[in-house]
């Protein structure tokens, strides 16, 4: 009997056995498949000259194919850069992609900063060197690219001009100011609603003892009576270059979106840009539910909060294409308070406060 429960025993041991190998077999086929990048990234161009001119413009744009991990889970991907022959190092520069994302743009400002910070002589073609990083249980690695870039010194801008005009009495102490983003060019922010008037001029200080207004052709001149022109009611960015003697003036809103917005997810609620604490505002209803920040009545600039806020709140901040959002937990009547920065452009502050 004893022989027999002993063999028994010896039995169920081996198929323990069995499966365990089999098991430890498929973990390793798991963890040991060969997982790669098919095919190399690409960068279009690749020979840039920066400049004042394309600072806030993309200026390189980078894809790649996707990574095929063996478990089905998002994949995270980093762009890192570095000067040659490439080693990738701690010295490199590295930009979070994100999950799933198989490119990414540069912009010329962010370009010339990279470029800058791994030792690259300004007006002297180098190179730069990328390559992208996918993670999920490892990290693999596609091949290197490089590209030519020349990079500058930015002088740094300073300084203001301003905007008087019907919206606020023509007065220049209390206009709406433009902020130098470079040598003479200067550029702010409006809203203009009704029954205020639509015209204003440019002065350089907060006086009248000098200011730009337009000629009878239309250009901009120094001293000039004719007014300048918002399109219609509305919020606007205006940017006014005193070394060409131009101006633009484009639509331009931040709005809240999200279930406890009026627009719900389907539309923004317009926000208003208050030029006398350069902030934007809204002063409305909220119910319960999610409340994010967009651009432009569009999804590709947004902000979203890192864990969820909720309730009364004073300097919260929000993180570019977070998908995450602020949560309303009682119907009232809110007061919202969004700080934009277009030099920090990575996160805002906001508030939003029941009245």
């Amino acid at each position: 009997m004893k022989t027999y429960i002993y063999k028994i025993f010896t039995l169920v041991l081996f198929v323990l056995s069995l499966m365990s190998c089999e098991q430890n077999s498929d973990e390793g086929l798991t963890t040991l498949e060969s997982v790669n990048f098919s095919t190399v990234i690409e960068a279009t161009p690749n020979n840039i000259v920066l400049s004042t001119a394309n600072n806030f413009e993309s200026v390189v744009s980078l894809s790649w194919s996707d990574v095929e991990f063996p478990i089905d889970a998002p994949v995270t991907y980093t762009l890192a850069l570095d000067v040659p022959p490439g080693n990738f190092d701690d010295t490199a520069i590295r930009i979070s992609a994100g999950e799933d994302v198989l490119s990414t743009s540069i912009s010329g400002k962010e370009l010339n900063e990279y470029a800058t910070e791994l030792g690259l002589e300004p007006d002297v073609q180098g190179n730069l060197m990328f390559r992208v990083e996918a993670y999920m249980d490892r990290y693999v690695y596609s091949e290197p690219v490089s590209i030519q870039v020349t990079p500058f010194i930015e002088e740094i801008a300073f300084g203001e001009v301003y905007m008087p005009g019907s919206y606020n009495g023509w007065d220049p102490s209390t206009a709406s100011k433009l902020s130098a983003i470079s040598t003479g060019v200067y550029e702010g922010y409006v809203t203009v609603t009704s029954p205020q008037g639509l015209e204003f001029k440019i002065t350089p200080e907060q006086n009248w003892d000098n200011f730009y207004g337009l000629d009878n052709n239309g250009k901009l001149t120094l001293g000039a009576d004719g007014d300048i022109l918002f399109p219609d009611f509305g919020s606007y960015k205006v940017t006014i270059n005193l070394n060409t003697l131009t101006y633009s003036i484009i639509s331009y809103s931040w709005g809240v979106i999200g279930n406890s917005t009026p627009g719900g997810w389907d539309a923004d609620t317009d926000m208003s840009y208050d030029h006398t604490t350069s902030t934007w505002k809204y002063n409305g209803d909220l119910i319960p539910g999610a409340l994010k920040f967009r651009l432009n009545n569009e999804w590709t600039t947004n902000y979203g909060t890192e864990d969820g806020n909720g309730g009364e709140i004073t300097d919260g901040v929000m993180y570019l294409d977070n998908p995450g959002a602020h949560n309303i937990i009682e119907a009232g009547i809110y007061e919202v308070i969004f700080s934009y920065d277009s030099n920090t452009t990575e996160t805002i502050i906001y508030s939003i406060i029941k009245l």
